[in-house]
């Protein structure tokens, strides 16, 4: 596992087939667990390590993953509720096997595969975790106490996320424009009065809140103009995000309430400016002019800008509307949120956009960004 080449690897693989093959299954696992546990003590977490997995080797890789997770969690009578979160989303709260004793042949059947090619993909999925850089942790690891209190939600907080989530699911299903349009618009006043919510218990003293962290997948392709649209959804929100480009994600640091809007304005935006870069190319074959690499790249980075910009006017006018007696609570939390990020990423730097080239998909991509639905108040125009 530790070599350049996989011939050690597939040495190893077969040495591993070859044994007594319930036996080999309690070592992998045990092995495995190792693994996991030191990516957790270099910083990483279930949703970080999973997307390097899928990004670098594949899904048998992912299922194996997913597996030794959930062996790992046996150890910790507590976790953090963003950690709870993501080993909900991964099915890997409890092992499905039962005992260890039945892990290898539980894992050959449902893979429908034989032990050879097992023991290449854990021992491929091995020597990926071992590589694994130490990278700046967002959270407590799990078992050890989360020192900072837990964000203290509003009375109506999980009903109206619950609706935000529907709202937004239904606007980018819909094939019908106005029918979006009205399913953003109404999501848009709910996730403004609850950023204005929290603000006003932060500012009776009824919360205890303290600056917290997350990281948001940034996935090729065009991976630069996805983070400038995150970037931007992350600083309408009142949060710092800050790209490693080499491991695919960004943090976003912010308070609670702050960080759940920008991963579903994210994800919202993303979802629009995607579908509509897929009309524009339609109607550029259609008009028989071809497009590539190049005006997708110069569409989704117009995107990105236009709708940052878009998203500091309604941010404004939000503010604004919130009344002055407001703006010290902002901006005392401004203020925490910059030294968190400070301490964290004590260096950073900026990168200069290069290869944006293609005319018309700049001006597409804009066109796009005008037409995108916008959290605060709707109607804004540009």
């Amino acid at each position: 596992m530790y070599a350049e080449d996989d011939a050690g690897l597939d040495l190893g693989a077969s040495l591993v087939a070859a044994a007594p093959w319930s036996e080999a299954g309690r070592e992998l696992l045990r092995r495995g667990e190792e693994s996991v546990r030191r990516a957790w003590e270099r910083g990483w977490q279930p949703a970080d390590v999973v997307r390097v997995v899928r990004r670098d080797l594949g899904d048998l890789h992912v299922r194996l993953t997913a597996d030794l997770i959930a062996a790992e969690n046996r150890r910790y009578a507590t976790t953090a509720p963003r950690w709870e979160a993501q080993l909900r989303d991964l099915a890997a709260t409890e092992p499905w096997w039962g005992s260890d004793d039945r892990y290898a042949d539980a894992l050959a059947a449902r893979e429908r595969t034989d032990r050879f090619s097992l023991a290449t993909a854990l021992l491929e999925l091995f020597r990926l975790l071992i590589r694994l850089p130490a990278i700046e942790p967002v959270g407590p690891p799990p078992g050890e106490p989360v020192h900072v209190r837990p964000h203290a939600p509003t009375p109506d907080e999980p009903r109206m996320l619950t609706r935000i989530r529907a709202l937004l699911a239904k606007a980018e299903a819909t094939d019908y424009p106005d029918e979006a349009e009205a399913l953003t618009a109404k999501a848009q006043e709910l996730m403004a009065r609850h950023s204005i919510d929290a603000a006003r218990l932060a500012a009776r003293g009824r919360t205890g809140d303290a600056p917290a962290a997350c990281r948001i997948g940034v996935d090729a392709p065009y991976e630069t103009a996805k983070a400038i649209l995150l970037d931007a959804a992350a600083s309408a929100n009142r949060c710092r995000a800050v790209w490693n480009s080499a491991l695919g994600f960004s943090t976003v640091i912010g308070f609670e309430p702050d960080l759940e809007a920008v991963e579903l304005l994210y994800t919202s935006l993303l979802v629009q400016g995607t579908t509509a870069m897929t009309r524009a190319e339609a109607a550029q074959r259609a008009a028989g002019r071809k497009r590539t690499k190049a005006f997708r790249q110069a569409f989704l980075t117009a995107y990105a800008s236009r709708v940052g910009h878009r998203l500091s006017e309604a941010t404004q006018h939000v503010t604004e509307e919130a009344g002055g007696s407001l703006l010290p609570v902002l901006a005392a939390r401004d203020v925490a949120v910059e030294d968190r990020a400070e301490r964290m990423f004590p260096q950073t730097t900026s990168t200069r956009v290069r290869g944006v080239n293609d005319h018309a998909g700049w001006e597409h991509g804009t066109a796009a960004a005008d037409r995108a639905n916008m959290p605060g108040r709707p109607g804004i125009t540009p």
